[in-house]
């Protein structure tokens, strides 16, 4: 595809003006102290894989409203102590799969938790096992619409909650050193990583790969690909919902997100990518927060980025801080 959005001698100064409610930070704060109430211990049950190199446990643990939510945790075999450990979460329609396919981090010496994302997990890969009991009103096929006319009902209050959730059960396992813990996502997984860059305390890196769910109006508007172009198709046909809607995802941009985060952070951006545009992503990086970021650009891909490059930017970036 060619390049289709700003010069990039344009972007690296792109920093729109981000519509970030007044009670953003309350409706944050009053959503995590709601989950965290219910209490509920996460469940780690060893599991029996073909593995030999690495220890794969089955967890489950509450996030939004208690509900509970699947993730592998995996930690290399015959290590002891407290060990640095990294929290995944997916792209959009993908589930935590099977624990081989996710070996790099632990391979590296890491402790490692992937996590569900709720109601997903049948579009790719193989496979999720976390439900979303929650009823939405009316919506676009997918999961950009569900329960847009509300914040507080809207799907992604309830997937951030999950993330925090999970960096917060991560850090009662005995494996875990509790102040080394990083988050990493690619596409819908990087506007997750951005959100629990800024509702986590204490992180040791955020690394946002292509991050999806960045600066929403611009995107809705420039690109027509999926998963935007669920929006897109909600509002032509809920005509006149514009404000309501916008309204409704300001409280999930991931480039309101990035300027509550402040942990050292690694992003990228592809140039030719048609599903998250270059300046929806730079919209976030240049409002990030933290003094140390770093952006790794890819001029000549899509929405695939870097893929073992970026991985291998991530492990030098995430080795050099923990």
């Amino acid at each position: 595809m060619p390049r289709f959005d700003l010069p990039l001698s344009e972007l690296v100064d792109y920093r729109p003006e981000i519509a970030i409610p007044a009670d953003f930070d309350d409706f944050w704060r009053r959503t995590l102290a709601e989950a965290r109430a219910l209490g509920g211990a996460p469940i780690i049950e060893r599991a029996s894989t073909p593995l030999t190199t690495v220890e794969v446990y089955d967890v489950t643990f509450p996030g939004f409203g208690g509900d509970p939510i699947k993730a592998w945790y995996m930690v290399p075999a015959g290590t002891s102590g407290r060990l640095p450990t990294v929290v995944e979460f997916n792209g959009y329609g993908g589930g935590r799969g099977f624990p081989e396919e996710r070996l790099a981090f632990v391979s590296s010496g890491y402790g490692y938790l992937v996590m569900d994302t709720r109601g997903q997990g049948s579009h790719w890969g193989g496979g999720g096992e976390t439900a979303d009991p929650h009823g939405t009103g009316p919506s676009v096929s997918g999961f950009m619409t569900r329960g847009i006319e509300d914040p507080h009902d809207y799907y992604y209050r309830r997937v951030f909650t999950d993330a925090v959730r999970a960096v917060d059960a991560v850090r009662t396992f005995d494996r875990v050193d509790p102040e080394r813990v990083a988050v990493c996502g690619g596409s819908q997984g990087g506007g997750i990583t951005l959100a629990a860059g800024a509702l986590c305390d204490g992180l040791v890196a955020v690394m946002p790969d292509v991050p999806f769910l960045c600066h929403f109006e611009r995107a809705v508007g420039m690109t027509g690909a999926e998963p935007y172009g669920e929006l897109v198709r909600y509002l032509s046909i809920h005509r006149g919902s514009e404000e309501r809607t916008f309204r409704t995802l300001s409280y999930f941009d991931g480039a309101a997100m990035a300027t509550r985060a402040s942990a050292p952070a690694l992003f990228s951006v592809a140039l030719m990518d048609p599903i998250c545009p270059p300046s929806t992503v730079f919209a976030a990086y240049n409002r990030y927060a933290g003094a140390d970021k770093h952006l790794e650009v890819y001029p000549f891909n899509e929405h695939e980025g870097g893929q073992g490059y970026q991985w291998r930017a991530q492990a030098a970036f995430l080795a050099a801080r923990v």
